[in-house]
């Protein structure tokens, strides 16, 4: 009997909650295969069997928590399928040795279609609700199941779910007799929403959080953008966005005023010398943080690829926590939704964070006596006042616009 013990999953990670398991007791597993998936404040982890067998038995269920290095299921090396499957009727024994390896098979095969065309939210909510995968529809162009083509789904009439058309509602219906109050359905936090919202209120608690806002004539940007967008593709094959000229922008205001790209230590100043820019991106289990290394030496198509990679990454609930860990600084965007203005929460320990908005024409005074129509911008930087003044976070925030305002500037940025 071999133990299936939680390894190592990071430095700083000592605890998962068990989003699935990809076997269940009886099933035959080979060394390196996926067992189950777990769930860690950052990212989700698929571990693998470390031997071959069948599983025997499973300690913990999905939903629970789990220490690293915790014995949660058993693997008999000495098992095969057939021996784990029970005596039947004198009829059946001459059937028995086809039925179970048709099974087992099938069963392997089907896992492993479900886990490399959904993300594990889709699979999750779908092994709740009932619904087989393979009849889902998604508009993903690489094919890949999502939360919400689940829910799609599950709300059109079908002849699996119209065996069942009352189950859903239970919940809810129970809830209305208990308080006499309108239906209302409880769901459970997942750990990654429960750490998000957990080290929001952390931030707010223990840092001494200001913002300061400005606004960006894009005109420039948007020129340098059109003119040159075309021949960039085709030199680099990265589309050129607004996140390179946003990222060099702050990376040469960092430059200047290098204590928004600190964090505090007790009672020291930690100075870091490098720059490394965290992007926000809003993924299908919530909000992260990846981050582009060493900024200030990539250049525009560095840049874009960059933020390209982990987005998509991001997207597919493959960001490794590499990915995720450090960061000096950080760029939120929330115009790609729609914002106008928005103050940005700080993401410890780091001690500043610029966000972005949307683009809207606007009446600007160009003189005394004429008025223009631009493309204006509204930029935030929250900072923490224990360390950074007030001059300091405006000048910064001063910086960024003068370098938006005059892109060619960023060129000459060593």
């Amino acid at each position: 009997m071999a133990e299936i013990k939680v390894p190592e999953l990071a430095e700083s990670i000592t605890e998962g909650t068990i989003a699935q398991w990809l076997k269940q007791p009886g099933d035959v597993v080979e060394k390196g295969e996926y067992l189950l998936e777990v769930e860690t404040d950052k990212v989700n982890v698929e571990l693998t069997a470390e031997y071959s067998g069948v599983l025997k038995e499973l300690y913990k269920e999905s939903g629970d928590t789990v220490q690293v290095g915790e014995s949660i299921g058993i693997i008999d090396e000495s098992g095969e399928a057939p021996s784990s499957e029970p005596v039947k009727t004198e009829e059946k024994q001459k059937e028995e040795p086809k039925s179970p390896t048709k099974d087992t098979s099938s069963s392997v095969d089907e896992d492993k279609k479900n886990r490399t065309i959904a993300s594990p939210s889709a699979r999750k909510l779908a092994r709740e609700r009932g619904i087989d995968l393979q009849q889902v529809q998604t508009t993903d162009p690489l094919g890949r199941v999502r939360k919400q083509d689940v829910e799609s789904h599950s709300e059109r009439p079908s002849t699996k779910q119209a065996e069942q058309p009352k189950a859903a509602p239970k919940a809810p219906s129970q809830s209305q007799q208990e308080d006499g109050s309108k239906p209302v359905e409880r769901v459970k936090m997942s750990r990654r929403r429960q750490t998000i919202a957990n080290r929001l209120v952390e931030v707010q608690q223990t840092a001494a959080m200001l913002t300061t806002f400005n606004e960006v004539d894009m005109t420039a940007v948007m020129e340098v953008r059109k003119r040159r967008k075309d021949k960039f593709f085709e030199q680099h094959d990265v589309r050129l966005g607004f996140m390179s000229f946003f990222t060099k922008a702050v990376v040469a205001a960092l430059k200047q005023f290098p204590l928004l790209n600190a964090e505090i230590q007790g009672n020291e100043i930690l100075m870091k010398k490098f720059y490394d820019i965290g992007i926000a991106v809003s993924a299908p289990e919530g909000l992260v943080v990846p981050v582009v290394r060493d900024a200030d030496r990539l250049n525009f198509a560095g840049i874009e690829g960059e933020i390209l990679n982990l987005a998509t990454k991001a997207r597919d609930n493959k960001l490794s926590l590499g990915d995720l860990q450090g960061g000096t600084f950080t760029i939120t965007n929330g115009g790609v939704f729609g914002s106008l203005l928005s103050t940005p929460i700080l993401n410890g320990p780091q001690v500043g964070i610029l966000g972005m908005h949307k683009i809207q024409l606007r009446p600007v005074a160009i003189d005394a006596e004429k008025m223009e129509n631009r493309p204006m911008m509204y930029i935030a930087l929250s900072y923490d006042h224990r360390i950074v003044d007030g001059k300091e976070a405006v000048s910064f925030l001063a910086a960024v616009k003068e370098l938006l305002e005059d892109p060619e500037s960023l060129l000459l940025e060593g």
